[in-house]
């Protein structure tokens, strides 16, 4: 049953936010997710019970995580980030898969499919909430933000296919051979997306950016959920559709309409920032479970200790292998961005919830120390970089900004 009401409320809450974070910004910066989710907590059933989830709501909550992770993979630079940075980021995430599903096999007594679940999550990173921080810092296109997109792009990318290969409840074969199956058919996407387009797919573009034409933005939502679909329907998480959705998306832009392409990302973010994201997150705070968050001692014991493994399992691997020359204090602050996580904590916790082998007790506590590292760990990692570094360090050869 849809409740109209409910929107009404989500949609307050994501108004309310913003001014909220700007007010608080006069003595301390606080993410602005975390007002979004505390919101949410609020109208939600477990205080002032105002707002419940519905089968409209979900809906478009699975949109707006879709469209965050979409944003994602259209921020990132793969020529900027292959080479040997890549190659640390790829080595960081196994290290922390291994370690984190080692130290989930301690803590939950050996249960392995519970142990899959709880070390997937430990291993991602928050790049959608990441990238915004040091965009606004000018931080973004330096050295440093190329490093944070290699190792934030595998730390988000890294869990979703270990979703598709470890938790999709099917056996490993036959989730390696789907998944290939969707690789190829994307490197096929690839391909033609790379391939020149003709005239009149620029000038349609370049006509009805200012009309309600608007062809390129209903396209790029054409890329987008012909993805997603194309992942459900080979049974995969549709995370890895949205993913994929961005690079193609970067791909047809900047080759299509390079004039245009800032200009149209700008209308599809502000569709994503200013709707279905902000509707993600308050509907995260509506389905946290305070209740057994608060109620029950072990998972309230197991919050410090999740936040510290999310330091440990995340940030000890990204802290050991960060590339050099990444300016004061750079490499603690890489390891404390990579450390940040929530959205795909929030979908991993969900499977094992649904599945019935993670009790809802140990997901509030995951859930919940993912929001603490949104809210805490960000902070420490801006004043060990200090100020934002000045542009001329994007202009770095490629050979000087994969350098070991």
């Amino acid at each position: 049953m849809f409740h109209p009401g409910t929107l009404v409320l989500i949609m307050t809450a994501a108004v309310l936010a913003p001014l909220l974070a700007e007010g608080a910004a006069r003595r301390i910066r606080v993410p602005l997710v975390i007002f979004e989710i505390a919101l949410g907590i609020v109208i939600g059933p477990d205080v002032l019970g105002w707002a419940r989830s519905d089968q409209v709501v979900d809906v478009l909550s699975d949109l707006g995580l879709a469209m965050l992770i979409f944003l994602a993979g259209y921020e990132i630079e793969f020529a900027a980030v292959r080479g040997p940075t890549l190659r640390r980021a790829a080595g960081a995430w196994l290290i922390s898969l291994g370690l984190g599903i080692g130290l989930a096999f301690l803590i939950g007594g050996g249960g392995t499919y519970q142990a899959l679940v709880v070390g997937t999550a430990l291993t991602s990173t928050a790049l959608g909430t990441v990238l915004p921080i040091l965009r606004d810092r000018g931080d973004l296109r330096g050295r440093f933000g190329t490093v944070v997109s290699a190792f934030g792009a595998v730390g988000e990318f890294g869990p979703i296919v270990a979703i598709a290969l470890l938790l999709s409840g099917r056996k490993p074969g036959e989730s390696a051979a789907l998944l290939i199956a969707f690789a190829v058919i994307t490197a096929g996407a690839v391909w033609w997306a790379v391939r020149p387009r003709p005239p009149w797919f620029s000038r349609l573009i370049d006509t009805t950016l200012h009309s309600s034409g608007q062809f390129a933005v209903r396209f790029v939502m054409l890329l987008l959920v012909g993805m997603l679909a194309l992942a459900e329907a080979f049974g995969l998480d549709i995370l890895l559709g949205a993913f994929a959705a961005g690079v193609l998306t970067r791909l047809v832009l900047h080759g299509a309409a390079p004039a245009h392409s800032a200009e149209i990302f700008g209308k599809v973010e502000a569709l994503g920032f200013g709707f279905l994201v902000p509707l993600f997150y308050v509907v995260t705070g509506i389905e946290f479970d305070l209740a057994a968050l608060l109620h029950g001692g072990r998972a309230l014991a197991l919050l410090p200790v999740f936040l510290l493994l999310f330091l440990l399992v995340r940030g000890g691997p990204v802290y050991l292998l960060a590339p050099r020359g990444l300016g004061p204090g750079g490499r603690p602050a890489l390891a404390l961005f990579a450390s940040t996580c929530l959205p795909l904590v929030v979908a991993i916790t969900a499977i094992g919830v649904d599945q019935k082998v993670l009790g809802t007790d140990a997901a509030a506590a995951l859930v919940g120390a993912a929001m603490l590292s949104v809210l805490v760990l960000p902070l420490p990692a801006m004043r060990l970089r200090g100020g934002g570094e000045p542009d001329a360090s994007a202009s770095l050869s490629t050979t000087e900004s994969e350098a070991w």
